[in-house]
């Protein structure tokens, strides 16, 4: 009998200390939990913080001034096609020294969040790339016939590489390479070797444009198929004309998905502020042209239509209200400067194309 009574006042001791074990372990194990997800707070507030920061767009730079300024940090001379090369240099730049860096091809949060910064980088690239290629095809060689410049048949690959490579090579490397390439091109244009050469003549800036004319007209149907819009069927089939009868065209409704219509918009956006620094560039470079085709006002008011589309968005979001009803569509508003100078580039060509 006392051995059991005993046991019972040793057995109390073992109970207390158990339940002693397991509340330290119940208070641990909160106090971890609590700071736990103290940290994945506080990580989602700084990913939030750095997502808004990252989706600032660059602002708009001087370009002659920066070309000047270039050519001066390199003790360059400022020769026909500088400041043409010098700007598409830093706008393909921009892409990657802008805050956050390139992040097209992010992997990882917050730049994998993010979907309006990346539009606009791809906005950006296209201008990139039409330009590059036009300095290879066209502004760098006298004739169909003449040889390309070795280091424009460079750089135009580089920047038409994949934009979404994370790695082996990267998008940044790649892109990297080709501003090494317009480098040593625009040095030895500078420094007059006879191997590198950039003609000002109407018909090679007329080619360009004619890509540009391209795209500003493809991003004003984007932009306007917001809100949804008719599509006639453009091939007529003439057994199907009756004399004295109104031909049948076949319709279709063409809309913008919602969850790409902020996508549409940002690269549109990219696009314009690409194009009106190279613009302003083209100005510089191609003046002489531009005055004897009495063209220099339609090119400033190409770049006046759109700087004006780089207006700041006073929205958290891409509204998409109806064409008059009570809320924006700022789609619609970025179309109306993308058809205007679309419409004022024909106007560019028709007058360069004159003799």
């Amino acid at each position: 009998m006392l051995d059991w009574k005993n046991r019972e006042a040793k057995a109390e001791p073992r109970e207390r200390v158990d339940g002693r074990r397991a509340a330290a372990r119940s208070y641990f194990g909160g106090l971890w939990s609590r700071a736990l997800g103290t940290l994945i707070g506080l990580y989602l507030l700084v990913c939030l913080g750095l997502g808004w920061y990252w989706s600032e767009e660059p602002a708009l730079f001087p370009v002659q001034q920066n070309a000047q300024a270039a050519a001066e940090r390199n003790g360059q001379q400022m020769v026909v096609g500088y400041t043409t090369i010098e700007t598409l240099k830093t706008v393909a730049g921009t892409l990657l020294n802008k805050p956050g860096g390139y992040i097209s091809n992010d992997r990882f949060p917050p730049g994998l969040w993010l979907d309006n910064m990346p539009s606009w980088e791809y906005g950006v690239l296209v201008q990139v790339r039409d330009l590059s290629r036009a300095l290879r095809k066209d502004f760098a060689r006298s004739q169909s016939q003449s040889t390309e410049d070795a280091d424009l048949a460079k750089a135009e690959p580089r920047f038409n590489f994949d934009n979404k490579s994370w790695i082996l090579p990267s998008s940044e490397s790649e892109f990297e390479e080709g501003i090494k390439s317009l480098s040593r091109y625009q040095a030895r244009l500078a420094a007059g070797d006879k191997g590198a050469a950039f003609y000002t003549r109407a018909d090679n800036l007329n080619n360009w444009l004619g890509d540009v004319a391209t795209r500003l007209g493809s991003l004003s149907q984007r932009l306007s198929a917001s809100v949804g819009r008719v599509k006639l069927n453009t091939t007529l089939k003439t057994e199907s004309v009756i004399a004295g009868q109104a031909p049948q065209v076949d319709e279709e409704l063409v809309e913008t998905p919602w969850l790409q219509i902020d996508n549409v918009f940002y690269e549109a956006r990219g696009q314009a502020w690409a194009l009106s620094h190279l613009l302003r560039a083209i100005e510089v470079d191609f003046a002489d042209v531009l005055a004897k085709k009495n063209a220099t006002v339609s090119v400033r008011q190409i770049i006046r239509e759109l700087e004006a589309s780089q207006e700041p968005l006073w929205s958290p979001m891409v509204l998409n209200g109806s064409g008059f009803g009570m809320w924006a569509n700022h789609s619609l508003v970025m179309a109306n400067y993308i058809s205007r100078a679309n419409a004022a580039v024909i106007d560019l060509r028709q007058l360069l194309s004159q003799g």
